[in-house]
């Protein structure tokens, strides 16, 4: 049985909606991550996580409302400047996103989520009593502390690609130029078959991020984290501005069609003058113009920019450039060129 049992319009509302905040949340913790003092940044966050646990409220979802109170508290000290951001205290909120959305998979399955894992929320506490953290963190545990080796990077890419894995050979995987490259580091090899146990281990959150479009929902990562995903949406966000020009279309349309007939009466009764010729050939031309403005109109309502299918990349680089101990940095250009709503979710 359904744990939201007639509340389920108001469910899908709340998943939609917080999904698209949280993936905000997600771009703008990477941006804060560069500038931590942003005041503004800061304060959208809050505001973000917020509203998810408002929204949240409402469903009785009491282990978000926990978790996002706990995160709403951290970035009401960080914006109040009781706390400096440091990238042990960025790990921690963002394994907190992840839960959020890890809960937003338990109820898109109907289902209250289950509590944030011990070590998720000690860490919000730790950071909220000014207790220091451990200093290994999941992300850099498996970096040494002075003069690494090069990664295994057929190891690591056999980690990132174990869930799902075809029988078909994947491209070798070259390893980033470096000035100097390590001598210890092995040459990729032509075929690259994941090892039953890999010397590099990615966190989940990165192990799921490195399926394919082409995995089945089976081999998804445990506790249905990506399941609601592969759920395509029935809904579109569409900008005010372009609806606005729809309907403004469809009374520029209805007025003509007015004029129009009025036009064909005038004929019927006989006046076929040159006037009244010239009046219908007008007007038959700018109903023409008025469909196909609304046509272009009405497709354009169905345009979403690109940049959407690549919103978990920053995330997925900062974790790997954690794991790895590596700087790294992400640039991502023309997100904003826009494609059919269909064509994205393909992608």
């Amino acid at each position: 049985m359904s744990d939201f049992s007639g509340m389920e319009e108001l469910l899908q509302d709340f998943l939609q909606e917080s999904s698209e905040l949280l993936d905000d949340v997600d771009s703008k913790l990477l941006m804060l991550e560069q500038s931590p003092h942003d005041h503004g940044l800061l304060n959208d966050i809050f505001r973000g996580f917020h509203t998810i646990k408002g929204g949240a409220g409402f469903l009785n979802a009491t282990e978000l409302v926990t978790l996002c109170h706990l995160t709403e508290n951290l970035f009401d000290r960080l914006r109040n400047d009781q706390l400096a951001l440091d990238a042990n205290i960025m790990d921690a909120i963002l394994s907190a996103t992840s839960e959020v959305r890890h809960m937003f998979g338990a109820l898109s399955q109907n289902t209250q989520p289950s509590s944030a894992p011990p070590a998720i929320t000690q860490a919000l506490e730790a950071i909220l009593e000014g207790k220091p953290l451990a200093k290994a963190t999941p992300a850099t545990a498996s970096a040494a502390p002075a003069s690494p080796p090069g990664p295994d990077w057929n190891a690591l890419f056999a980690s990132l690609t174990t869930a799902g894995a075809s029988p078909e050979p994947h491209p070798p995987v070259i390893p980033p130029t470096q000035d100097k490259p390590a001598a210890n580091v092995p040459p990729p090899s032509p075929n690259l078959n994941p090892a039953p146990e890999s010397s590099v281990e990615a966190p989940q959150e990165i192990r799921s991020y490195g399926r394919r479009a082409t995995d089945s929902p089976a081999n998804a990562s445990p506790g249905g984290r990506r399941e609601s995903e592969n759920v395509k949406e029935n809904t579109i966000r569409v900008d005010t501005e372009r609806l606005d020009q729809v309907l403004n279309l469809s009374g520029e349309i209805g007025l003509t069609k007015n004029r129009l007939n009025q036009l064909r009466s005038d004929i019927l009764l006989g006046k076929q003058d040159a006037n009244t010729l010239r009046a219908l050939d007008e007007a038959v031309n700018q109903l023409d113009m008025l469909v196909v403005s609304l046509q272009n109109s009405v497709m354009k309502t169905r345009m979403q920019p690109i940049g959407r299918l690549f919103k978990k990349f920053p995330r997925l680089a900062r974790d790997l450039a954690r794991q790895l101990n590596k700087e790294v940095e992400l640039v991502l250009v023309g997100e904003e060129t826009e494609i059919d709503k269909t064509m994205i979710e393909d992608l």
